[in-house]
């Protein structure tokens, strides 16, 4: 069985396409599995969402920004350590703020239930292989990241009663494979439409489970950056400073 795990789309319909045309030569894959993060800070909320509820077999779980879209709810503000940092916090606010209403401007009614009634987690049973478990970004929350350098007892207590074998996240955008003392595997395949781990191009991961293993394969795409910073200005999207610094983070290889 081959599963294509896709994460962080954020409304980059470019990207997405980018990702989807690239999987096809990869041979395609059974089922798609996409971990929330769908909409927000893209310039094609919509669009993105049309296209990703039209595949087949696709299975979804709602992410942080969808579920501040859906509920009003903001990223956490934190405390500001100086006078300079707090003469900026007005500006910080307007925008983030600005950011999702923009989002929910452009997405229906439809595509706002959509959102509203994706599950916070998905557990499957892959035959041969066992349970897995799909999250946003970790069992403890969908703002609570697994990382890199997070030490084994975190993680360990992160990963405690799961059930799984596998873990498939997001939130990140970073890409990582990371074994628990052999017993749970942790996989993120990075972000679709927004990376943050200093390459540009798109990302996700490829999961075959065969004869009662999986092998994972990531996979870093080119699409037209610049298309979708030229979208962001026409559309007058409220954070495209911050959006088009983080999509010019690095060039691509």
């Amino acid at each position: 069985m081959r599963i294509a795990v896709l994460a962080d789309v954020h409304g980059n319909l470019p990207a997405l396409e980018a990702v989807l045309a690239h999987l096809e030569q990869q041979g395609g894959c059974e089922e798609i599995w996409v971990l929330g993060d769908l909409a927000a800070f893209g310039p094609y909320p919509q669009e993105a969402l049309e296209r990703l509820a039209a595949l087949p077999k696709a299975l979804f779980v709602q992410g942080n920004t969808d579920r501040y879209l859906v509920t009003g709810l903001r990223p956490p503000q934190l405390a500001v350590e100086n006078e300079a940092q707090y003469k900026r916090l007005p500006g910080f606010l307007e925008e983030r703020d600005a950011n999702f209403r923009w989002t929910i401007e452009h997405l229906s009614y439809k595509w706002y239930t959509f959102l509203r009634e994706l599950p916070f987690q998905q557990r499957m049973e892959i035959s041969g292989y066992g349970s897995v478990l799909a999250v946003h970004a970790s069992p403890l929350g969908d703002e609570v990241g697994i990382w890199k350098d997070t030490g084994d007892d975190e993680l360990s207590e992160m990963l405690e009663g799961i059930g799984a074998r596998l873990l498939v996240c997001g939130h990140t955008h970073h890409q990582l494979g990371r074994w628990l003392d052999d017993r749970v595997w942790v996989v993120n395949g990075g972000s679709v439409g927004l990376p943050l781990d200093g390459d540009q191009r798109a990302a996700y991961v490829i999961l075959d489970f065969e004869a009662g293993d999986c092998w994972a394969s990531f996979h870093r795409v080119e699409y037209d950056v610049g298309e979708v910073i030229a979208r962001l200005k026409q559309a007058g999207h409220p954070a495209i400073d911050w959006v088009e610094t983080r999509l010019h983070l690095a060039a691509s290889p």
